[in-house]
């Protein structure tokens, strides 16, 4: 079974020319290097064509006087012509040199600042994206879209441009040498576009399928190369190469077709070229023979080299629109992550650094006081207020569903007053970590308010709100990095004595010295390296380092065997010293010193109080503490 092709191709808006305008505005801030390029481009293709054209002066003028020994030519006119001749192609090829350079220059620029904006825009989208759009899908837009856009930018917009100025001053000087001969070259012309047309909208709209079915079959590999423990464990490892090859299928049917309609178009086009320059030099030989026209020798084998010259661009157009629609699709999936809609906070209350005096009087603070304060700036009388952060935080009559059609909590109401433990148990499912999500507006809710310090948190600047906020999560994510950098993580301001003292309060300093190289040992792989306790008391030292008012446990020592849970107690009792927790435990020996327990089912708090009291009440704290009903 797999999970990934309903939000595959996700990104895939099918506005193919809107898309390619997008791209040319990157070009914006390059206007004079564009020109310069252009100016470049043109005279290459002037030079390149302008020393074709010289080949039928060189033969009349000077090649076939010479060999007849007629005429006032002399070998030393010659070798200046052919020097003259040499010249032009010369300056053609240092141009063309000098337009690459410029372009690669430029698009190496434009895709950089392309990732830059897709980076930057997916740190403000909200975690609901993330839930919805599989993770391969979204890596496919850095890799495999962003390598076609390379390649568009690079190479494919480039050479379309540079071939299709060859193709029009060819034409031109086809015209000057012979407008009949143009006309058989234009009608044979007529046709290669035809089958281009046919042949290359076939393979464009195969090229796009590919492109959305390597978004599904990278989506579906990074997706099993996290979960590969747990299809191991269930034995699965067949039933997901079944599925494996499904998506892999469909990619080859894309890609067959794709390739198959390109792969033919090129030798079809070869061939007409080659039919197209036969029946050119027959009907040029007539014309010379003739003399219709004034068709001379020279002419006729400038306008053959022109007619073989004139065929290959339009060859290499064909090949390159195929290359340009793949990318068309790949840069419309990247502009459409840079166009999600981004979290929105219209808070405007922040958190400061606070000093309090005596008399209880709040004024803000330039340096870290180690006390807080909500700077709340009142439009309608355009004051300032300072309201002292306690860690009060409260839920009135609030309910939510992750979608419309499904209500995941009914009507919560609680109050965690400042320096309370407020635990949150029940069975999975019921609803505790979306409390916690709620909290800080990782999502916002369908109807009632909570209140942080008595202030709506919908006020809050989202950055503030949760930078009030640590939480230890039962997954723990580490970066690539040292040791001493994850636990910074939480506080890049933090000194390494800081640092070292945070692991401390988790009891994280004892195994962390007995790495090989200590603080400074790397960490890779999500810390494959390290066990999962490990892992887990890294995430509580990074919580510590961050010093936060509020505490967020969701089953933080879940992780953890019961001989490291002892020994952390102490340091977890200090770091949650004066501030609000909450705590998600299965665990229910981990909760027995809360202040307040709540015990919720299908979305609802069913039971609150502390341990003593819900014990002696003989409901379901007490069948789930006593093992007569399981948590599952």
């Amino acid at each position: 079974m797999h999970l990934i092709s309903a939000d595959a191709g996700k990104f895939a808006v099918g506005h193919p020319m809107a898309t390619f305008k997008r791209i040319l505005s990157y070009f914006k801030p390059y206007k004079g290097r564009v020109i310069f390029a252009a100016i470049a481009l043109v005279v290459n293709v002037g030079a390149t064509v302008g020393g074709t054209l010289m080949l039928s002066v060189l033969v009349d003028n000077y090649i076939i006087p010479l060999a007849n020994g007629s005429g006032d030519v002399t070998i030393g006119d010659f070798a200046l012509m052919t020097g003259v001749m040499a010249a032009l192609y010369l300056v053609g090829v240092l141009l063309h040199y000098a337009y690459n350079w410029i372009i690669v220059n430029m698009t190496t620029k434009i895709q950089r600042s392309i990732r830059d904006e897709m980076f930057e825009n997916m740190q403000k989208l909200p975690v609901r994206f993330f839930d919805t759009h599989a993770n391969g899908d979204v890596m496919s837009c850095y890799t495999n879209d962003t390598d076609t856009l390379r390649e568009l930018l690079a190479n494919g917009l480039p050479y379309l441009i540079s071939n299709g100025l060859t193709v029009l001053a060819i034409f031109v000087a086809m015209l000057v040498i012979n407008p009949m001969l143009t006309l058989l070259i234009m009608v044979m012309l007529v046709i290669m576009f035809v089958i281009v047309k046919y042949i290359g909208g076939k393979s464009g709209k195969h090229f796009v399928r590919q492109q959305k079915a390597i978004g599904v079959l990278d989506g579906y590999v990074e997706e099993h190369i996290e979960g590969m423990r747990v299809v191991k464990v269930f034995c699965h490892e067949d039933a997901e190469k079944a599925a494996f090859d499904d998506i892999n299928g469909s990619l080859r049917g894309a890609s067959r077709k794709a390739h198959t309609y390109a792969n033919v178009l090129m030798p079809i086009l070869g061939n007409l070229s080659y039919v197209n320059y036969a029946l050119t030099a027959m009907v040029g030989a007539l014309f010379m023979i003739t003399g219709f026209a004034g068709m001379t020798i020279g002419k006729l084998m400038t306008f053959l080299q022109f007619s073989r010259q004139f065929s290959a661009p339009i060859g290499q157009m064909s090949q390159q629109m195929n290359s340009i629609l793949m990318a068309l699709a790949g840069a419309e999936r990247i502009f459409a992550l840079i166009d999600a809609e981004p979290e929105t906070d219209e808070g405007y209350v922040t958190l400061v650094n606070a000093e309090i005096d005596a008399e209880g009087n709040v004024t803000e603070s330039d340096v870290r006081t180690g006390q807080w304060a909500w700077k709340h700036y009142h439009k309608a009388t355009d004051t300032t207020t300072y309201v002292r952060w306690t860690g009060e935080v409260e839920f009135e009559n609030v309910t939510f569903g992750y979608v419309p059609e499904k209500t995941v909590l009914h009507e919560i109401n609680l109050v965690a007053q400042p320096g309370q433990k407020i635990a949150l148990v029940g069975s999975t499912g019921a609803g505790k970590t979306t409390i916690t999500n709620l909290i800080n507006r990782f999502y916002d809710i369908d109807e009632g308010k909570i209140r942080y310090d008595n202030i709506n948190i919908k006020k809050i600047k989202k950055p503030d709100l949760r930078h009030s906020l640590g939480m230890v999560l039962q997954d723990t994510h580490l970066f690539t990095g040292t040791v001493r950098e994850n636990i910074r993580y939480g506080n890049l301001d933090a000194s390494d004595e800081d640092v070292e003292n945070a692991a401390k309060l988790a009891n994280a300093d004892a195994f962390i010295r007995h790495l090989p190289q200590g603080y400074d040992t790397m960490i890779s792989g999500d810390g494959a390296n390290l066990s999962q306790g490990q892992r887990q008391l890294l995430s509580i030292a990074r919580a510590a380092v961050a010093d936060p008012p509020v505490l967020i446990l969701d089953e933080a020592t879940s992780s953890i065997d019961t001989r490291t849970e002892k020994l952390i107690e102490k340091g977890m009792d200090g770091l949650m010293n004066g501030r609000t927790v909450f705590i998600i435990a299965h665990r229910l020996s981990t909760v027995r010193n809360a202040d307040v327990i709540l015990v919720l089912e299908h979305g609802r708090i069913i039971e609150r109080g502390n341990h003593e009291q819900l014990i002696a009440r003989r409901g379901r704290y007490y069948q789930l503490y006593t093992g007569a009903f399981e948590l599952d």
